[in-house]
């Protein structure tokens, strides 16, 4: 039988005082950040927080709670120029990570994707406690960092060649209650707007809104041509759908960005528009848009809970992987 790991036993493998090594497993002050680590690590390869009921839940999963925490963090974004700390989605959502991160006393590191290897070959795996991928990241990249043995969450991405801990808003659901919201108000036509093989949300707002046109038994006549445009050709294949093929009542946006670009691209045409459609969005990124309804993301949150699911992925290594759901609010204007 494994012989149970005590105060005692971290006190004799590291060669500390018991009392240290009780201050520091407890959360207390009185140690310094880098023994406090030290120690922690020397438990956790004893397997002190196997023998720790009072440390783990009943089902033997450790909580963030039950340690303090040292060390950095590394938020990875795409080498996108909309993707970055400075966008009205993704900034808000960096900003719930930061907040969350130093709430807990660690360290944070902002890189954006690289062409090369050259980030491997310059981190130190020890040294970093985990990533946080911001938005779509390549394969490649995330399977070079899993081979050199760091746990990572995902925000709004999701790899099929690549499983791991993922954070997303319920898009699905939230844009299969404003639609049907819309449809409750006398709309019958629609378009789809945005390249729905941009991002793994864009994909899963694309499938709610066909689902409720299903179920209104609303048929689809959707321009192929129009959830497929990639940002430098929206503006010419958005006019010429229009100017072909003529306006729904209601353009569904995969976003307000999207839901913007139309705007600015219909006040652009030079062409009679008899009646003006509506036009609803998603993120709630730009609330001085005329929309018939938009979509709230709550932005930081997503963040803040990358943060906790990486936390609770570090002291659980071994359980199966998750993809946690946030539900935003709609927004339906008069």
């Amino acid at each position: 039988m494994r012989k149970k790991i005590t105060i005692q036993s971290i006190a004799d493998f590291t060669g500390l005082s018991k009392f240290a090594v009780s201050r520091a497993l407890s959360g207390k002050s009185g140690v310094s950040p880098q023994t406090r680590e030290f120690i922690y690590k020397a438990a956790e390869q004893l397997g002190y927080f196997k023998d720790a009921p009072q440390d783990q839940h009943a089902n033997g999963l450790q909580t963030v709670e039950s340690r303090s925490w040292t060390g950095t963090v590394l938020v990875l974004f795409p080498n996108i120029r909309f993707q970055n700390a400075d966008s009205p989605y993704w900034g808000p959502v960096f900003n719930g990570i930061s907040s969350r991160l130093n709430q807990q006393g660690i360290n944070i590191l902002t890189l954006t994707e690289p062409s090369d290897d050259s980030m491997f070959s310059l981190l130190k795996p020890e040294a970093i406690l985990g990533v946080i991928t911001v938005g779509s990241i390549s394969t490649q990249i995330l399977l070079d960092i899993k081979r050199i043995g760091i746990p990572i969450v995902m925000v709004d991405h999701m790899d099929p060649r690549f499983h791991c801990d993922s954070i997303f808003t319920d898009n699905l659901s939230s844009m299969a209650e404003m639609i049907d919201s819309i449809i409750q108000k006398g709309y019958r036509t629609f378009q789809f707007l945005g390249n729905i093989r941009d991002a793994r949300s864009y994909y899963e707002r694309y499938l709610g809104y066909r689902s409720v046109l299903d179920d209104h038994g609303i048929e689809h006549k959707q321009l192929t041509s129009l959830i497929g445009p990639e940002l430098e050709q929206f503006h010419d294949t958005f006019k010429a759908a229009v100017s072909k093929h003529g306006l729904p009542e209601v353009f569904v946006c995969a976003n307000d960005f999207s839901a913007k670009l139309a705007l600015d691209t219909l006040a652009q045409m030079d062409i009679i528009i008899p009646h003006r459609p509506g036009f609803t969005g998603f993120d709630n990124t730009h609330p001085e848009l005329p929309l018939l309804a938009t979509v709230n993301v709550d932005k930081e949150l997503l963040g803040k809970r990358a943060v906790d699911k990486l936390l609770w992925r570090i002291l659980n290594p071994n359980t199966s992987y998750e993809k946690l759901l946030i539900q935003a609010e709609v927004i339906i204007h008069e």
